[in-house]
Formats: structure tokens, sequence, C-alpha cells
């Protein structure tokens, strides 16, 4: 099915947001019941435009298909009752195992932004990911200081980290600020008015296309041990 971007946007605008405003006022069960149409005709705009970036990131990238978040939050283990997100979120990964990384974009009035890289490397990832730092992080910080990188991205990583080095790495080590981290996120965000915009599919793309030498970096390190050689 083909898209068509201005239309998809304009729906992004007028539908998308007007659902979730009046969602974030209105989260209980018994007014989403009464107003399901509007969350799927919301859902269906969304989807349609996450389709389209998906389209566009595929033309230059291996990736997987496309995933649409549930809008019911998971309350087991929260203190917060109310029933749904007020957001919608989507998520496309790079084909592993030769591929690593992932693309996601959040659409929230006052909150909207893509993001990309590793949310929770396993302990043998973060390992390796940390080695690979330790013997090349001139690249990965030449990368996170680009200017593309500082405009998109602020030139940085979100995510948790370590208080001093991880065990096993030196405190003085020259990129120890990289060593330190505990996830490896890259995040843009967008004002309202952007999200309106005709072009906003194109920095959409343009914004998950800058982070690909990242995503290269990481999959170097986790595609081959410490001497270049290939473990898939």
């Amino acid at each position: 099915m083909l898209f068509n971007p201005k239309q998809m946007n304009s729906k992004l605008s007028q539908i998308i947001f007007a659902f979730l405003e009046e969602l974030k006022k209105n989260n209980n069960k018994d007014w989403f019941s009464s107003h399901k149409s509007d969350y799927e005709k919301a859902k269906t705009d969304f989807s349609e435009f996450f389709q389209a970036v998906h389209s566009e990131i595929a033309k230059n990238d291996f990736i997987s298909e496309p995933k649409i978040y549930r809008i019911h939050r998971d309350l087991r283990f929260s203190k917060d009752k109310t029933p749904y997100k007020t957001h919608f979120g989507g998520y496309f990964a790079r084909r592993q195992p030769q591929y690593r990384g992932g693309y996601y974009l959040h659409i929230e009035p006052d909150n909207c932004f893509i993001g990309g890289g590793f949310f929770a490397p396993n302990k043998d990832d973060l390992h390796r990911i940390r080695k690979e730092i330790e013997l090349n992080g001139k690249d990965l910080d030449t990368f996170l200081n680009s200017a593309k990188a500082k405009k998109l991205f602020g030139g940085e990583f979100w995510g948790e980290e370590l208080k001093t080095a991880p065990k096993g790495f030196e405190k003085e080590h020259p990129y120890v600020h990289l060593l330190k981290k505990k996830q490896f996120l890259l995040v843009q965000n967008f004002k309202n008015e952007e999200i309106f915009s005709p072009d906003f599919l194109e920095k959409v793309t343009t914004g998950l296309e800058a982070m690909r030498p990242f995503f290269d970096f990481m999959t170097e390190a986790l595609t081959t041990n410490l001497n270049g050689e290939s473990t898939i």
C-alpha cells in the first residue's frame, strides 16, 4: 500500500493529538469504551504514518517489520493504575544477527521524539561493547561530537550509567564517560508545531538515518571478537 506523507501528517496533527489530549483528561475504561471509534481512527493514522517511516528507512537499511505498541498499560507492578498510555509508540529493529540496533517513534502532545539504540544490552553484549570502546572509543566519540549528532541528538547518549568505570576498565581511560554507560540511546525531540508540518516524515527519517554510524559501530562490536573475526 502506498501512503501520502502530506495526508498522513495532517491526520497526525488533527486526529491523533485531539484523541490523546482527551484521553489524558479522561483516562478511564468507561470513557475509552465510549470513544473506541476515535481511538481506532487515531491508531490507524499513526500506524499508516509509521509504515511510511518504515518504508523510507527500508530503502537503505535491513529492518524487521514495524511493531505498534498496545495503548493498554501494564499495571501489574505500577502504583499508577490509569489503564491507558497517553501516547502512541512504534518500533522496528535491524535484522539480526547481521545488523544491530532499533528505531522508535513516540507521538504525544508536548513530548514527541524519535529514539534508537540499545535499551537493555545483556551482560555479554554490554561487556563486548565496552571492550570495543576501550579499543576504538575514538570512533564513537567522533560520531557523538559531529555537527550532525550534536544538532540532532545533543551529542550524547541518553540512559543509565555507572558512577565510576566498570570493573576491569581504567578509571582514567580517555573514553571512560562512554565506558560507564549501561544504556546507549540517541534521542531527538520535536516541538508540537513540527509534528504538524508537511516535512515531518522527512525530519523523522533524516534523524533515524543519522543514527547509522552508531549502529555500524555497535554491529561491528557485537558480530566480531576482539581479533575482528566474525562470531555469527
